[in-house]
């Protein structure tokens, strides 16, 4: 079996994901997962991933941390801070999760910028922080917008 292959096999169950119900989902997953060695941190993620899709975040939570920890890099890693603060947000650890993402926007920039400042959004209102909540959503906003950019940056300014 090659790397390839495997990566292929999960990537088509992802694909059948909503004609499956979430113990088959999971199921599957957990094959696949078994093929990998216990500690690779694709496998973890992938792991993690199904069990936040199928709405266990609990358990996808120390997925994550382990497939951050076992050294999970590009797109996935970044995949996996912006998983892993919605899934402890959604476990009622808010602060946690705007720390992540707060982190994670200082470390570089990609095409998921939006994406973290969408989910530090969230994390700020679950935090009690919707002033800084919506001046985070307004700053990921504003690149996309073919006027107002000026006037909305310095509103967000005065919100955050």
């Amino acid at each position: 079996m090659t790397n390839t292959d495997w990566e292929r096999r999960v990537a088509l169950l992802w694909d059948s994901f909503d004609e499956r119900s979430p113990v088959d989902f999971l199921r599957e997953m957990e094959k696949l997962v078994a093929e990998v060695p216990e500690d690779d941190p694709v496998g973890l993620y992938e792991h993690g991933s199904a069990f936040d899709s199928t709405d266990q975040p609990d358990q996808a939570v120390e997925r994550y941390r382990r497939a951050l920890a076992n050294g999970l890099s590009g797109s996935l890693r970044r995949q996996a801070v912006i998983q892993l603060a919605s899934s402890l947000r959604n476990l009622g650890q808010a602060e946690e999760s705007v720390r992540l993402l707060t982190e994670e926007l200082d470390r570089g920039s990609d095409e998921l910028d939006d994406a973290v400042r969408a989910f530090l959004a969230l994390a700020l209102t679950s935090a009690g922080r919707e002033r800084e909540a919506v001046s985070v959503a307004l700053t990921a906003l504003v690149p996309h917008l073919p006027r107002y950019q000026r006037s909305l940056t310095d509103y967000a300014r005065e919100l955050g």
